[in-house]
């Protein structure tokens, strides 16, 4: 899942492997760091413990989702203009990190120049095409994504509103 292609994010220069750049969050968790911090573990094992816990997978399907969830949450934020979307499997990666608030307030911290970005499903899935247009988008940016998961649900895409402001 890493690439040698680096981006500059206004923080300085990140690469594009989705663990490194959940874990670079780290440094900036500021709410309830005894539930976070104290396990000693880092934010990508601590977020594939939650997926564990809260869904019968095996740990390497855990990654491969939690991988996905972030290169398209960075995506979503890196580029408002572009509308994206993910498929039933990817979003449930997205919604643990939406869910680990301190986590998800420290990720918007760092690459979302500190403002909140919001989760506004609307009630209807879509069936446009549009989980296959985000994974070709996450590739032509510099993301290695794992195929598999974005053609499960080819079509068949979260129904999340990209006209709330910085909204995925």
């Amino acid at each position: 899942m890493t690439t040698a292609v680096q981006i500059d994010t206004g923080i300085g220069l990140r690469t594009r492997d989705p663990r490194a750049l959940l874990n670079a969050v780290q440094p900036n968790i500021a709410h309830l760091t005894v539930n976070i911090l104290d396990s000693g573990m880092t934010l990508w094992d601590r977020e594939i413990a939650l997926l564990l816990r809260d869904h019968t997978m095996v740990r390497d399907m855990a990654e491969r989702i939690l991988g996905n969830a972030v290169m398209y949450t960075l995506a979503c934020i890196e580029h408002p203009e572009v509308h994206l979307g993910v498929g039933k499997l990817v979003d449930i990666g997205v919604h643990q990190l939406i869910l680990d608030t301190p986590v998800w307030f420290a990720l918007c911290d760092v690459y979302n120049s500190g403002r909140y970005k919001h989760h506004a499903p609307f009630i209807e899935r879509r069936s446009d095409g549009l989980c296959l247009r985000t994974a070709d988008f996450l590739t032509s940016i510099g993301f290695e994504i794992d195929i598999e998961l974005w053609a499960i649900d080819g079509t068949d895409c979260s129904p999340c509103d990209n006209k709330v402001p910085d909204s995925h």
